[in-house]
């Protein structure tokens, strides 16, 4: 199956937007910028007209979401069959220890009836994940939004948090058994194990670049409401002149969605992985002005084309992973963006 085409969204893309809005902690700035050389009797009426248009909005109430539609869904890439093949050739390689983790991906087509509606996608996903990030990209005819629960790091000033986010099990709808899922996911072995080596791998890439790091806070769990993870907090100071493209440059993949070791885990991917993920674990976020700033790893996904949406997730593979039990894995991280997509 092929993927809806990429040319409108380039490998990398920076934008310096001519009007930013940043809210953090009850405190907002509104940024405007503009390229030189530049007039300012002539920028400033501009201006004006820009927040004459965008201020009213803001004060709008959120969109009422539209009845439910129905999508039809279409084939995955890979299918069962061959994610079997995938997965039972990763084990091989695990245990002849060639690699320790390495996440396999999938891509899933979804039709709608109608043109989806990225303005009503993206309240519908802050209505239904609110503790994820919601990221929203457009660019000519094609838009890729994501709501991931993952970050892959914040920096602020000579300070860094980054996240270690693997081991998931799904959710209950009866609260004893989702307690005791949650239960389940905090002493099981596989999960716990596939866990430690996020961990470790981001502490070693943070010990690269900082005077100190302090012991990890976790693991803890990360609930939402299709799924639950194994999540803990890396925390610590960098050294001096350690910027965002530095801090990118170190973490990113990390093994939730790569693999470990690095190099082997992307070269198997590369070479085995029948799927082109496009941004589909890539990142996104905001660079400040002094280079410091926060990205997000870009899961729970979809590349948008008018009515049709090419959804991605992938489970991570390690000593004990069961390919049923992965592929059921996939199938929750899919329906974060399916349920939202029915209202947009």
């Amino acid at each position: 199956m092929g993927g809806i085409s990429s040319d409108t969204l380039p490998n990398t893309l920076f934008w310096l937007p001519e009007l930013a809005l940043c809210s953090q902690a009850g405190q907002a700035a509104l940024i405007l910028t503009t390229a030189l050389p530049a007039k300012r009797e002539a920028l400033l009426p501009r201006w004006l007209a820009q927040l004459d248009a965008i201020v009213p909005l803001l004060a709008q109430p959120a969109l009422d979401p539209l009845t439910p539609a129905h999508l039809e869904r279409g084939a995955s890439e890979p299918d069962f069959a061959v994610w079997q093949e995938l997965v039972n050739t990763a084990l091989t390689d695990i245990a002849l220890a060639r690699l320790e983790k390495v996440v396999i991906g999938r891509r899933l087509r979804l039709e709608g009836h109608r043109r989806f509606d990225l303005t009503r996608l993206s309240a519908a996903l802050r209505y239904l994940f609110p503790s994820c990030q919601v990221i929203n990209i457009r660019r000519g005819v094609s838009s890729f939004v994501a709501a991931t629960p993952e970050r892959l790091f914040t920096q602020c000033r000579d300070r860094i948090e980054a996240d270690a986010l693997a081991g998931t099990i799904s959710r209950a709808e009866d609260a004893e058994r989702d307690a005791a899922m949650t239960l389940e996911l905090l002493h099981c072995e596989k999960n716990l194990r596939e866990h430690q080596v996020v961990v470790d791998a981001v502490t070693a890439a943070l010990r690269q670049c900082s005077v100190h790091l302090d012991a990890p806070d976790g693991p803890r769990i990360l609930q939402l409401n299709n799924a639950q993870h194994l999540w803990s907090i890396l925390r610590g100071q960098l050294e001096p002149d350690v910027d965002v493209f530095r801090l990118a440059e170190l973490l990113h993949p990390t093994p939730a969605t790569n693999g470990q070791p690095r190099q082997a885990a992307r070269t198997w991917l590369q070479q085995t992985e029948p799927l082109e993920r496009g941004w589909y674990t890539g990142a996104a976020g905001i660079v400040a002005p002094d280079l410091t700033g926060e990205l997000w790893v870009l899961l729970r996904c979809a590349q948008i084309n008018d009515r049709v949406a090419d959804l991605y997730a992938g489970a991570g593979i390690v000593t004990g992973s069961d390919a049923l039990s992965e592929w059921q894995e996939t199938e929750h991280k899919l329906a974060a963006m399916s349920t939202a997509l029915q209202f947009a």
